[in-house]
């Protein structure tokens, strides 16, 4: 799965997962607010830097700053923060695909979008994580 170019790649939740489990350099960054990932749940291992957060409900416009700062603090001990697939979930792939255009903005290259986000789109019934996303999927996944 190359991605050496400015584009998204769009991946399934099972696909994301598998690229986290094979290659110790992604990074699974949850882009939801800090009451999603705390009370709803998150992916394990994910990192959480919000895009849209709350009390103001805003973009975070150092957003591509934070993912270069996280990355440079070595988390991964990559010294070439450019070679590092950044992974982005939110809770149905809507805001972490807008994320992810702010890093290609940004000059990042190997961005990937879960396309299913955490919980998915509502069902007939208005109700998420029964038709996709990650925990429907089974995927690995904590709460607060």
């Amino acid at each position: 799965m190359d991605n050496n170019n400015s584009e998204i790649t769009s991946l399934s939740p099972v696909k994301a997962w598998r690229m986290v489990e094979d290659d110790p350099r992604a990074l699974l960054i949850d882009v939801r607010s800090s009451m999603e990932f705390l009370f709803v749940g998150h992916p394990s291992g994910a990192v959480h830097i919000p895009w849209i957060d709350e009390p103001e409900w805003a973009i975070n416009q150092n957003f591509a700053t934070d993912i270069r700062k996280l990355l440079l603090g070595g988390v991964h001990g990559n010294n070439d923060p450019s070679g590092v697939p950044i992974i982005l979930i939110c809770r149905s792939g809507k805001r972490s695909l807008e994320a992810g255009k702010r890093l290609i903005e940004a000059g990042f290259s190997q961005i990937f979008n879960i396309d299913e986000g955490f919980e998915g789109e509502l069902d007939e019934n208005h109700h998420r994580s029964s038709v996709g996303g990650w925990r429907f999927r089974g995927l690995p996944w904590e709460q607060c």
